[in-house]
């Protein structure tokens, strides 16, 4: 799908609002996506999508196959940084390395999986939580934003406001699935604009 390519270089943070800019250029200056470029690293989460609340963190998606080697490239350059922390583990039978720090008052994680950063569920979540905010537009993405305000993290306010049931992650993968008609009819449908 063209519009996922977008998602794939942050320039386009350059054409966003104030704070999306200032992402741009911290991450510009610490050269994140070109030093671990081997990584296929991409910036998800609600930052991209314009949804994010006080606290917030920088998540930057990167496929890791050998994780003691991400661990020493991520520690050689960012090693020295406040709170930095590295945890590594399996879940589901698949191994995972989250490494945080902070910079200039953001909260980073660099996330990692044996997987290509596109198939990975932070980076599906987010596709298709553009699409639903694309398609119900202010309204919707104001009552997320209140919700996120609250604490409920974001694939839970996503399936809260469409009434969707069960594990709201998975149901947001559901989601991703649906050709662009279904959803959009789904999304008329089952959100009630409280505003």
């Amino acid at each position: 799908m063209v519009e996922e390519e977008r998602w794939l270089d942050i320039s386009y943070l350059q054409q966003g609002t104030a704070l999306q800019k200032e992402v741009h250029a911290l991450l510009a200056r610490l050269d994140v996506m070109t030093l671990l470029s081997e990584y296929h690293p991409v910036l998800a989460g609600t930052i991209p999508l314009g949804i994010q609340v006080e606290g917030s963190d920088l998540d930057i998606i990167c496929e890791v196959h050998d994780r003691e080697a991400f661990a020493a490239q991520v520690g050689l350059h960012f090693g020295e940084m406040d709170k930095y922390s590295c945890e590594s583990r399996i879940v589901a039978g698949i191994p995972r390395i989250k490494i945080n720090f902070t910079v200039e008052g953001w909260l980073v994680e660099l996330f990692g999986q044996p997987r290509p950063s596109r198939e990975q569920n932070g980076y599906i979540h987010m596709i298709v939580e553009a699409r639903v905010l694309n398609i119900l537009g202010a309204s919707f993405r104001r009552q997320v934003i209140e919700l996120k305000r609250q604490g409920v993290k974001t694939e839970p306010a996503f399936a809260r406001l469409l009434q969707l049931e069960g594990d709201p992650y998975q149901a947001m993968l559901e989601l991703y699935k649906l050709p662009e008609m279904e959803l959009e009819a789904l999304c008329r449908k089952r959100f009630i604009n409280h505003s």
